[in-house]
């Protein structure tokens, strides 16, 4: 066995020894962390912040050949093949469904920003994509959130049953430590593959994923500026960005869970008021979670200086585009 499949095992059984124990207590600690973080940002200012200036940037074009990409290379990663296993179907039909790619895409860009390319983090993008979808598995079962729509379609337990999505998750959680850490090319150092493996994993511990989305993010934009052979300054410039844009994301979905349908979001509208979680409009109002986010949005901006402009406008333009998002 050789280093990089030792790594694989270790990782994959370490993590398998927590995870249960993380989601188990997710739902407490993650109200808890929120209400702490919701009352640090109450002194907002009353006055709007006005937009930052926009660069001419072709995003939504970028975004489609980035999605192009990474939804290739996930078709190759599980290939619908015979006999058809009810797990691996499983796992197909929520990490292949009509997501953004938003996390992947912020990995690849990353890793070119700090002068790495597509290929280098093609595998760690992937694997980025596979937690997502694990994650989005375990969020909406009955245990949690209880959701019956995603994306569009009935969620997959509800497809399913909630026996094998659970075990739909694990796999797709050992794919992507073992996707990243085997199938980046053989010209990165050992080292640098471990080191971005271990921000993967910690994205979807107590200090990532069941933390909220800014620590989440983080975790995928240092794991590609890791891949690219960012220095030390670079990785922690893009992990300030990245937890500005996941805040960000998390005000925006708190807002547009109250002021948009089901059928405009694809998932389920108006759950969060029902269930009384604390959200951002619930304690600040409408109008001040607008202008933080507004102001999440130039703190983010604010983190990139110094970095080439071309090659920073993507994720510049990725932040524009969190904060107007409709669904």
């Amino acid at each position: 066995m050789d280093t990089r499949e030792a790594l694989v095992y270790t990782l994959i059984s370490f993590f398998f020894s927590l995870q249960l124990l993380f989601w188990r207590f997710r739902p407490r600690y993650t109200e808890v962390t929120s209400t702490l973080r919701l009352n640090r940002h109450l002194n907002i200012r009353g006055a709007r912040l006005t937009s930052p200036k926009s660069y001419k940037f072709e995003f939504m074009s970028y975004m489609a050949n980035k999605a192009k990409s990474v939804n290739k290379a996930l078709e190759e990663a599980v290939p619908f093949r015979e006999p058809v296993l009810k797990i691996h179907e499983a796992m197909r039909y929520t990490l292949l469904s009509d997501g953004k790619r938003v996390r992947p895409m912020l990995c690849l860009a990353a890793c070119e920003l700090v002068g790495g390319h597509e290929s280098t983090a093609m595998a760690a993008a992937c694997g980025v994509e596979m937690l997502h979808a694990s994650s989005l598995i375990l969020d909406d079962l009955p245990c949690m959130d209880d959701d019956s729509l995603r994306r569009g379609k009935p969620t997959n337990h509800i497809v399913f049953g909630e026996g094998i999505a659970i075990l739909a998750s694990d796999a797709l959680i050992a794919l992507a430590v073992q996707k990243a850490a085997t199938s980046t090319l053989m010209d990165v150092p050992p080292e640098r593959v471990l080191r971005a493996v271990q921000e993967m994993v910690k994205a979807v511990g107590t200090e990532g994923l069941v933390a909220g989305q800014a620590a989440d993010l983080a975790g995928e934009a240092v794991t590609g500026a890791i891949m690219g052979g960012g220095s030390d300054e670079e990785i922690e410039k893009l992990r300030s960005y990245a937890r500005c844009i996941g805040l960000m994301f998390q005000v925006v979905d708190d807002v547009l869970d109250v002021t948009k349908s089901s059928e405009e979001l694809g998932k389920t509208a108006g759950k969060d008021l029902i269930a009384g979680k604390l959200t951002y409009p619930r304690l600040m109002g409408m109008e001040k979670s607008r202008e933080y986010a507004e102001r999440l949005n130039r703190e983010a901006r604010e983190h990139l200086q110094g970095f080439d402009l071309d090659k920073v406008a993507p994720l510049l333009s990725l932040a524009d585009y969190i904060l107007n998002r409709q669904n």
